[in-house]
């Protein structure tokens, strides 16, 4: 009972009300001034030209998700093109197609809005009816004179006509939302359109993370490397230059997480400039700061490789001198990176250590292969004889 009882401790409940009784308030005031039944024609003949202008879905849109929804300024949805409301958008009409389904949608709030109205005046007043002919004030009429004289037993109609009245409020006020997300929801062009923005912004979110999870993890392991290093030493030359290298290495990677953390801040701002093959001899110092013997060989006009690429590749070579410094520690490892026609490749070989990252696991074996993918490429990563090998082919056009 207290289920059913709840949607009318709702404003929304009677918002909705509201809205159908303004679709109607004019053509009636009008009825009433001319005592013409035709006006009722002319309204509905008058909102067809009035849908096919376009900021008439916003208006529309508006009304409906402050009255219908009770959430006039939710920007979230599901994805709707429009933004929020329970799928009802604020959108000016694009097409024919959303002109014709505004049509329509003020066409069925004015009939549903006429019934509406009717309904619940004509409920109101046969309850008003019953109670004062029961109290003997005057004769019954209207309902009670369709029953016959007055009588007493006639009050206990009064609870079957406000139940059939709180039906009347409830449900106009379900089915005139439920038209309005049909009607004033997104069209399927407006769908797909919201759907690859989310798209490019997932895609964005993972870009960054991979962005953290390798110029963090990069600076993290290297520092780490060297404080032990140092204190294994226990020679100050050794110690002053391992502090030089994690000094060093700390601060490119807090540029990186101020320039990444720059657009998280602001959705709108280019993610700048970032570290490209041509800056690859800082990675390859870095690395050999740590203690690893790093026999490098560039080979190819890596300045001519396209920017999407060259950023790719730099975070791939340092993802994995990352995971050589990580798993085998300061050994040493041979790069090789070089540009020949329209393939860049990469490779970095080490010796396998005691235990080998699983090729199918791990976030930053993972991060490769889906940066080499997302260009087009292909990347592998496993045991090749004694070493462990990571091996990158991109496409340079």
């Amino acid at each position: 009972m207290v289920g059913l009882l709840r949607p009318f401790g709702r404003a929304v409940t009677y918002t909705r009300l509201l809205h159908l009784f303004v679709a109607v308030v004019w053509p009636a005031v009008l009825q009433f001034v001319t005592d013409a039944w035709w006006i009722w024609a002319v309204a509905a003949a008058a909102l067809v030209p009035a849908g096919l202008v376009p900021a008439m879905r916003t208006v529309e849109g508006l009304q409906a998700r402050l009255l219908l929804t009770g959430h006039p300024h939710d920007r979230g949805g599901d994805g709707d093109g429009g933004g929020g409301g329970d799928g009802i958008v604020v959108t000016p009409s694009s097409t024919w197609e959303d002109r014709g389904r505004l049509v329509l949608w003020l066409e069925a709030r004015l009939l549903l809005g006429c019934v509406t109205s009717l309904l619940v005046a004509q409920l109101l007043y046969a309850v008003v009816d019953l109670v004062v002919a029961a109290a003997g004030d005057r004769p019954g009429g209207g309902a009670v004179g369709l029953l016959g004289p007055p009588q007493a037993w006639h009050i206990a109609l009064v609870p079957v006509l406000l139940t059939a009245l709180a039906a009347a409020v409830w449900g106009s006020g379900t089915l005139i939302t439920a038209l309005a997300v049909r009607l004033l929801g997104p069209s399927p062009a407006e769908r797909l359109a919201a759907l690859e923005e989310r798209t490019e912004q997932l895609l964005e979110r993972t870009r960054i993370a991979r962005e953290l999870h390798d110029s963090i993890g990069h600076a993290l392991t290297v520092a780490v490397l060297q404080a032990g290093a140092a204190r294994a030493a226990d020679d100050p030359a050794f110690t002053r230059r391992a502090l030089d290298a994690i000094e060093e290495t700390g601060r490119a990677a807090l540029e990186d997480l101020e320039r990444v953390l720059g657009v998280l801040r602001d959705s709108g701002k280019p993610a700048g400039s970032r570290p490209t093959l041509t800056d690859a001899d800082r990675l390859l110092e870095s690395a050999r700061a740590s203690g690893a013997e790093v026999d490098a060989d560039l080979t190819g006009p890596l300045e001519g490789v396209p920017g999407p690429v060259s950023r790719e590749g730099y975070r791939i070579l340092q993802e994995s001198l990352t995971n050589v410094l990580r798993h085998a520690g300061p050994v040493p490892a041979r790069v090789r990176v070089s540009v020949e026609g329209a393939t860049l490749r990469l490779d970095v070989r080490n010796p396998l250590p005691a235990d080998p990252p699983d090729p199918a696991r791990g976030s930053g074996l993972r991060g490769i292969r889906e940066r080499a993918a997302l260009l087009g490429g292909s990347a592998s990563a496993g045991p090749v004889g004694d070493d462990w090998q990571v091996h990158v082919e991109l496409p340079v056009r």
